[in-house]
Formats: structure tokens, C-alpha cells, sequence
């Protein structure tokens, strides 16, 4: 029972993770009912930005946690630019294509930013600075939890009850929520639609970016791609949660990091990738708008 709990307290922690990334995908489908697959590059964004300002700015073995919430900060703000620039680049010039043409360029998009990485930053993996110094906390029953768990799961938990806060019980959260409805509508009442899309992308690349940092204390090798397999199951997470629904995403990206942990402990860690697909696929086949979607009936 002890090793279950154990196994659940790391999976919550792993899981909290991918919440924050599967966000961004569900709020920019939810506004413009696109898949931005380039939202897992931003992830890693977010981690090299870090690391960099690290090496740049803080002494060898510094670890402290104002250092830790400066970075923190710093990259989100760049990928909360990275993220506009996208939007403003790459999507918004498409706005009245096909769909099918913004999919294409959000994987072009993607490509883009891991062979662009890799040359920018070299092919390398990179070991992310100790900025918080780990320390184990034993609440008893053998479960042993580090104050670095107890920080990912309380930076990513404010992180996303902000957002839950921002979305429903604000002006500029009820200004999102028409855009999301209809576009035009939102527009002949007086929201600037265009600023309300670039807002979307923005707040979603900022989570993505505070992720990476986040994972850099618990898993310190970081390089270009390793935004592509976190990426994916974070969209899994969002899609299973019901893309487009904010506390899906949430109840998504637990469900995955509970589900990667379980399986590794109790059967191989061969499976470990495997299993978002697994329960990605079951969820479509008993539930298609995902546990907390709700289907939309169209005429035809």
C-alpha cells in the first residue's frame, strides 16, 4: 500500500505537468478550434531559456528560491512573446484559410522551432542548474515526498487556478469565452477579436514555458527535442480531458502522469508512452468528447 501511495504522490507531481501544457492546447482549440503542435517546442523553449539565463546570471551552485522564481518569471515572459510572435506570424495571416492549411503550418511550425534548437543551441543534451537544493519529507507510512514535488505541484496548481480565475471571473475572461463561442458575434459587440486570439496564445505559451522550468528541477537533462513526447501527451491530455474544456485539461494531464507512473512501477517502463495512447484511444471509444467535453450537434 505504502509503494501505491508513493507511486500516486509522483504521479500527481509528473502529472500536474502536462496539465499545464495540455492548457494551451485546450484554450487555443477552444478560441480559434485549431491544434497548435508547435505548443510542445514552446515547452522547451521555456527550459533552454532558463538554463541560459542560469549560466549568464546566477554563480555556480547557487540555488535559492528567489533565483528560482526570477527564472521562472523570465521564461514565461519570453515564451509569452514567443507565443505572440507565433500567433501574429505564423496563424493569424491564415485566419480565413482551410483548417487543413493552419495544421500543416503548425507542424511546419514545430519543425521549425526543434531543428531550429538544435542549431541554436546544439544537438547536446544540457544539465539544468540545481536551483532549488532537494530536500526529502517524510509525512510517515514510508511515503517519501521532496520539497522539489511539493514546489512543482504548488507553482503548477496557483498556475492553473490563476488561469480558472482569469477565464471565468474576469472581464477579460468573459471577453475570451465569447471569442470562443463566435468570433464575428464577440466582434459586433466590441471585443478585438485579434487581441483576444494573441491574449489566448499568449497565456498558453507562458504556462508551456513555466513547465519547462518546472521539469528542469525534477528531470535536469534538457535538449531541443524534448518537447515532442511531452507535447503529444499533453495534447492526449487535453483530447481525453475534452479539448477545449479548461478542467479537462486538468483532470487530463493527472490522469496521464498517474497512468505513466502506475504503469512503469507496477508493469515495465516500456510502456510508459505507450499508455497515453492506450487511454486516448479507450476515452474515444466510450466517451468521444472526452470526460468533461460535451458533444456538439450539428445540422447537415
Amino acid at each position: 500500500m505504502n509503494e501505491f501511495l508513493q507511486q500516486v504522490v509522483n504521479g500527481i507531481a509528473w502529472g500536474s505537468l502536462y496539465a499545464l501544457i495540455a492548457l494551451g492546447y485546450t484554450m487555443v482549440y477552444g478560441v480559434l478550434r485549431l491544434i497548435n503542435f508547435a505548443h510542445g517546442d514552446v515547452y522547451m523553449i521555456g527550459a533552454m531559456v532558463a538554463y541560459y539565463a542560469a549560466r549568464a546570471l546566477l554563480a555556480p551552485g547557487t540555488a535559492s528560491a528567489p533565483a528560482f522564481f526570477a527564472l521562472l518569471a523570465l521564461s514565461m515572459a519570453a515564451c509569452g512573446l514567443l507565443g505572440f510572435l507565433i500567433e501574429r506570424l505564423a496563424y493569424r495571416p491564415l485566419r480565413r484559410s482551410p483548417k487543413f492549411t493552419a495544421l500543416i503550418t503548425a507542424i511546419g511550425v514545430s519543425l521549425l522551432l526543434e531543428n531550429g534548437g538544435q542549431l541554436f543551441f546544439g544537438p547536446d543534451p544540457k544539465f539544468f542548474p540545481q536551483l532549488i537544493e532537494s530536500r526529502e519529507i517524510s509525512p510517515g507510512s514510508g511515503i517519501v515526498i521532496t520539497n522539489v514535488q511539493l514546489l512543482i505541484l504548488g507553482v503548477s496548481l496557483t498556475l492553473m487556478l490563476g488561469l480558472q480565475f482569469l477565464v471565468f471571473r474576469t472581464r477579460v475572461g468573459t471577453a475570451l469565452r465569447a471569442v470562443s463561442y463566435s468570433a464575428e458575434t464577440a466582434s459586433l459587440m466590441g471585443i478585438d477579436v485579434d487581441r483576444m486570439i494573441s491574449l489566448t496564445f499568449v497565456l498558453g505559451s507562458m504556462l508551456a514555458g513555466a513547465a519547462g522550468v518546472l521539469v528542469g528541477l525534477s528531470n535536469p537533462k534538457i535538449e531541443p527535442l524534448m518537447g515532442i513526447m511531452p507535447g503529444l501527451k499533453a495534447f492526449v491530455a487535453a483530447v481525453v480531458g475534452g479539448i477545449g474544456n479548461i478542467p479537462g485539461a486538468m483532470a487530463g494531464g493527472l490522469l496521464m502522469g498517474l497512468s505513466e507512473v502506475l504503469v512503469v512501477g507496477y508493469v515495465s517502463s516500456t510502456y510508459r508512452d505507450a499508455i497515453a495512447f492506450v487511454i486516448l484511444i479507450v476515452v474515444l471509444l466510450v466517451r468521444p468528447s472526452g470526460l468533461f467535453g460535451t458533444s456538439l450537434e450539428e445540422k447537415v
